[in-house]
């Protein structure tokens, strides 16, 4: 009927016949004719509407099918997306050693976010599409995580993590910065400012590690008693352990994503595992040596934290004491 309208009244049409006649005043609207019009107009509807719903049926066959058979594919299918969405685009930077990808986006003022243990850039992909207005917004793997290189004759402390993100920076000619970090990367977001408070403007953590308050947690203790932790991985189903451990009310994962993130911990389970020792025994605390340092930092945690002891809050405080402490 459509093609009616636009051009001309097509005969034989009961559509074109009813319009005709409505639209010309004429009083024969009989119940044929308003029979004929709902066909005319509402059929072909029916019957393309069941068409699409028969090609959805079959995307969506062969969506479970590929994500079942290659989920490491639609994960980075899924992740493009987010980024799309938080205008971020993937980049790649060499330092001496190390190949580092990173996500930017954004202009204005460098916001350097850092994941922590067993993440990787994509951790503040979905936060990003709120500082991204507001911030030039730079994610970078860092080496051992992600797709960064990986190299297990590397040390992975925190002094030679935190002087390759130094290395990183300076390659890209990054002026005075704001770093945020969580859990890992808040360590080394702390490290970095106290090392070179000349470069660091401000920094963000969440839920920071790097003192002795924040390891006394279940999880920490544990480890340290039997050399297991929820952030090492030895099979892919573990990964729902890890998921429960780190978030109080975690969010949908599909299964699909689930299993990619499962099988590349696997695979990092004897890296990671060296580089959690090297973390733990061969990386000073803060507090062991630094007080009262000048970078103004805005400190956050999560009141519900099981990985690291919310408590680690006031002991932050006191090593940057122009802070403000936020508890969610």
């Amino acid at each position: 009927m459509l093609a009616c309208i636009v051009q001309k009244a097509v005969p034989g049409c009961a559509a074109c016949r009813l319009w005709q006649e409505c639209a010309h005043g004429a009083a024969r609207r009989t119940a044929h004719n308003l029979r004929a019009f709902f066909a005319c107009t509402f059929k072909p509807r029916r019957r393309w509407g069941m068409a699409y719903i028969g090609i959805l049926v079959l995307l969506a066959i062969i969506f479970y099918a590929v994500a079942t058979l290659n989920p490491q594919a639609v994960s980075g299918w899924a992740l493009g997306l987010e980024r799309r969405r938080s205008g971020l685009v993937l980049k790649s930077q060499t330092i001496p050693g190390f190949t580092i990808p990173y996500l930017e986006g954004g202009q204005g003022q460098v916001l350097v976010l850092v994941h922590g243990f067993g993440g990787d850039k994509d951790n503040f992909t979905r936060m990003a599409r709120h500082l991204t207005p507001h911030f030039r917004v730079l994610q970078p793997d860092l080496p051992g995580f992600g797709d960064a290189t990986r190299d297990p004759a590397a040390r992975y402390r925190m002094a030679d993590q935190v002087q390759r993100l130094q290395a990183f920076l300076q390659a890209l000619g990054s002026p005075r910065i704001i770093m945020g970090g969580n859990s890992m990367g808040g360590f080394i977001a702390s490290e970095f400012a106290a090392r070179y408070p000349d470069q660091v403007k401000a920094i963000w953590l969440l839920d920071a590690a790097g003192t002795a308050q924040a390891h006394q947690s279940p999880m920490f203790e544990e480890y340290m008693a039997t050399g297991h932790s929820p952030l090492l991985l030895k099979s892919p189903s573990d990964v729902e352990q890890l998921i429960q451990a780190t978030m109080s009310r975690p969010p949908y994962f599909p299964g699909f994503l689930k299993r990619s993130l499962g099988a590349r911990a696997v695979a990092d389970y004897a890296l990671h595992s060296e580089i959690l020792k090297d973390l733990g025994l061969h990386s000073p605390l803060l507090e062991s040596q630094y007080a009262n340092l000048p970078t103004p930092a805005l400190i956050v945690w999560g009141s519900e934290d099981a990985i690291l002891n919310p408590a680690a809050a006031t002991v932050q405080q006191r090593i940057f004491p122009n802070s403000q402490l936020v508890v969610m």
